[in-house]
This record gives structure tokens, sequence and C-alpha cells, in this order.
């Protein structure tokens, strides 16, 4: 009896740890956070209504385009990840893991995430794939050749909010995709802040494993304090499009301004600094920004709808 409670406990055990390491493949926290901007970008389009169905449906078609593009990335990269302290332990670089396992696992994951996008729309599915491919193979490459990674990475960074939006196609909606196209320029640009924070902070492990992410060659530098002052400052008139727009209205609109400048200030912090506690400051407001932001939009959508409804629903019993 207490021999077939060791196997099972031991086979729970296995379980768990293989289940641990799936998720440590598929970076489920990053992938979390791209996959929130997704839909809440769908939820923003015109006509678009909150489905329990829909929203989950779409939450596992990101996730699973998403973490395949996270795995590649950790299968091409094990070697050098196997020689930073922060990524030694990922599943493939630690050998916990084969490389064969990661490719099969990442080739569903992407086919079956592309497919569940194609049920939303066609130009969710295209976008999708896209994205995935320039992430895994030509990103990923890129970060050990020159800097400009940095620049092609922020576009399939942002490319989610673009996807979320091109997914409320197949409702009926109208073929516009200047909604997306400002939520992705949203997502561009703070992408640049928030990574060259953890490019800052990592920096001793990104130059042993030979990756060029800060926008200068001599490290974290007042240079790259300066580019981050910039990209932080760009976010401030972009902010204001979702307004202009009409996708939200003046109560989201100064709440993503005053978070843009708080990003503008906490990265001027940094030139001042120079230091890695201001480096972090930096990452971690980049995080809340990201929420804050677009759950303010999204909120203020979902207020004007209300209050639109409520009018409508005064007019008809004034009529009546």
């Amino acid at each position: 009896m207490q021999e077939n409670n060791t196997i099972t406990n031991s086979a729970s055990f296995t379980l768990a740890s293989k289940v641990k390491d799936y998720f440590l493949l598929i970076k489920f926290t990053l992938s979390f956070m791209v996959v929130f901007s997704t839909v809440v970008s769908y939820l923003l389009a015109p006509n678009i209504k909150f489905d329990l169905l829909q929203v989950l449906l779409l939450f596992a078609g990101g996730m699973l385009v998403t973490g395949s593009a996270n795995g590649i990335n950790q299968i091409l990269e094990k070697d050098t990840d196997a020689m930073m302290k922060r990524t030694a332990k990922r599943p493939v670089a630690s050998g916990r893991m084969s490389v064969t396992e990661g490719w099969v696992f990442v080739a569903v994951a992407g086919l079956l995430g592309i497919y569940i996008m194609y049920t939303f729309s066609m130009e969710a599915a295209l976008v999708s794939l896209f994205s995935l491919v320039l992430y895994g193979f030509i990103y990923t490459p890129l970060k050990k050749i020159n800097s400009i990674a940095v620049l092609v990475g922020a576009i399939p960074g942002a490319l989610p909010c673009l996807i979320g939006w091109l997914a409320s196609f197949g409702d009926g909606n109208a073929n516009d995709w200047t909604g997306g196209w400002i939520l992705f320029g949203i997502q561009f640009l703070w992408q640049f802040p928030h990574f060259w924070a953890i490019a800052w902070i990592a920096h001793q492990d990104y130059t042993t494993a030979g990756f060029k992410l800060l926008p200068g060659d001599k490290g974290p530098t007042k240079f790259t304090a300066l580019q981050t002052i910039i990209y932080s400052a760009l976010m401030i008139p972009v902010g204001f499009l979702p307004y202009l727009y009409k996708m939200s209205g003046v109560e989201s609109m100064w709440i993503v301004l005053a978070c843009n400048l708080f990003m503008v200030y906490v990265s001027i912090r940094l030139f001042l600094k120079m230091d890695i506690p201001s480096a972090r400051r930096v990452m971690f407001s980049s995080y809340f920004y990201l929420m804050i932001v677009f759950l303010s939009l999204y909120a203020n959508k979902k207020q004007r709808e209300t209050s639109m409804l409520a009018e409508n629903n005064y007019e008809l019993r004034i009529k009546n």
C-alpha cells in the first residue's frame, strides 16, 4: 500500500514538474500580459459586447500563439540561456526538456492558436502568423547581431493589439483598421522604455550571452536614458488618439495622459541617477502603465455605452 502511494506521489510530482516546465516554456506571465492587451483591444472595437465564451476563446488563441513564439525563442536560444543566471533554469536550456519535445509543442500550439484566431477573422489569423514568424525567427537571432533587434521585436510585441481589433471583424464590423493601429502605436512605443529598463538591469547577463539590446554600444549610458525619455515623451501625443478617434471618452484621456507623464518622470529620474534602482522603477512603472491605460480605455467605453443607452431609452419614453 505504501509502495503504491509512493508511486502515485512520484507520478503526481513528475506531472506537476512537466506542467511547470511548459509554463516556463511559454513564459506564462509575459504571455498573459500580451494576451491581456489582445482581449481588451477586441473589446474596444465598435459594436463588440462582452461575451465570456468569446473572450475565453480569444484568450486561449492568443496564449497559444504567443506561447509558441516564446517557445521558439527559448529553443533557438538554449545555449545562450544556459549562460545567463536569470534564464539558466528554463526547461530547454537546463536539459529538462528536449529540443524535439519543444519543437513539437510550439508547432502544435502555434497551429492551434492560429486556427482559433481564424474562427474570429481571416485578418486576425494572418497577422498572428506574421507576428509569430517575426518574433521567433527574425527578432530572436537578430538580438546577437544589432540593437535594431529591439525595434524589430517591438513590432510583434505590439501586434497583439491589432490582432485583437481585427478579431472583431468576424462579428460583422466594418473593416476599419484605424483603431487597431492606434492601440498598436501605444503598445509599440511603450516597449522601448520597458525593454531598455530590463536590458539596463540585466546588462551583465546579456553581455555575457552576446546580446546587443541597448541603443548604445557602451552599455547603460546617458544616451540610453535619453532614448528612454524620448520614447516615453512620444507616448504623450499618441495617447490622445483613442479620444480623438472616439474609441473612448475624456475621462480615460486624462488617465492616459497622467500615465504618460509619469513614464516621462521616471525616465528622467533614470537619466539623472543612472542606477539600477531607477531602471527598476521604469520597468515596474511600465507594467502598471499598460494595465491602467487599457483598462481605463475599456471602462470609459463601457461608461459611454451605458450613458448612450440611457439617453436612447429616455428619448423613446418621451416619444411614447
